[in-house]
């Protein structure tokens, strides 16, 4: 093979050598600026109709519908409180008040000086999304009231009529979140930024719903439980999993993945459990 010959076999192997990393490094890139363009967001479907939340939002909304859960109230509880909070501090956990109520605070802006409790309470969200319950329940045949008047008979705003505006969220969210409609509750995410740990699941779940059969393998956390309990918890576990880092979660016979953008699909998901999977160690390094 002559000199000429093989510089050149070299500038050719070279040439494609930098192709190829560069079609990766390009490849790399793209997926990396098509993981930043993702809407972070959640839904809730029921038949046709649809509506939407922050995921910090869907949190909140998953933690209060999970509490009325607990107390055994009827999803329309759970729908009045989310259209309530959606409201009153747009489900979020604000620390301030506005010029109606400057001591006003929390998930439902409930105010010390009017007996809520004190502003270290009131910032509870699970003191106070059960102070709302505790005035709800009081209220003679709430179920079948509006929900403007239901709110209002709790809260006492000077805009009563507003509350109406967030009952197609506050009933989605809620039929979903208490777990009457499977399926319904899916988040698109970005991938996880770390790992995720079942202890932190575990006791997040705790909170919600009180004490839970539950045990750890691996990297997931296995919760007992079935119907409408289990969809509830495998809802509150895709609402929470930006925060918990959760990459899948699996139900009966279903399953809802972290990067599947196509929803809820078919799995061999065990009946009588909840398996929620969380990102591995050394995510995000």
């Amino acid at each position: 093979m002559s000199r000429g010959r093989g510089l050149r076999r070299l500038a050719v192997l070279l040439l494609t050598l930098a192709l190829v990393g560069g079609g990766i490094y390009t490849a790399v890139s793209f997926l990396q600026r098509s993981e930043t363009l993702v809407t972070e967001r959640c839904t809730a479907d029921v038949g046709t109709q649809s509506a939407e939340l922050a995921t910090d939002q869907a949190a909140n909304a998953a933690l209060i519908t999970a509490l009325a859960v607990r107390r055994g109230l009827p999803p329309r509880a759970a729908s009045i409180a989310l259209a309530t909070a959606m409201q009153e501090s747009k489900l979020r956990n604000i620390g301030h008040g506005d010029q109606a109520g400057p001591d006003s605070r929390g998930l439902f802006q409930q105010r010390p000086s009017q007996g809520w409790g004190t502003e270290a309470q009131v910032m509870d969200p699970v003191y106070a999304t059960n102070a709302f319950y505790d005035a709800l329940v009081k209220i003679p045949g709430y179920e079948s009231l509006e929900i403007t008047e239901a709110a209002q008979r709790v809260q006492r705003s000077a805009y009563p009529l507003a509350y109406a505006q967030h009952e197609d969220m506050g009933r989605f969210f809620a039929s979903g979140l208490s777990g009457q409609t499977p399926e319904s509750v899916q988040c698109t995410l970005r991938a996880a930024q770390a790992a995720g740990l079942p202890s932190a699941v575990e006791s997040g779940l705790a909170v919600a719903f009180g004490p839970l059969a539950t045990m750890t393998e691996g990297g997931s956390l296995v919760v007992e439980a079935s119907g409408s309990q289990a969809w509830s918890v495998a809802h509150w576990a895709v609402a929470n999993a930006k925060e918990l880092a959760v990459t899948r979660v699996d139900v009966a016979g279903r399953s809802w993945q972290r990067q599947d953008t196509e929803g809820w699909q078919a799995s061999d998901a065990a009946e009588g459990q909840v398996r929620i999977t969380l990102a591995p160690a050394g995510t995000g390094t």
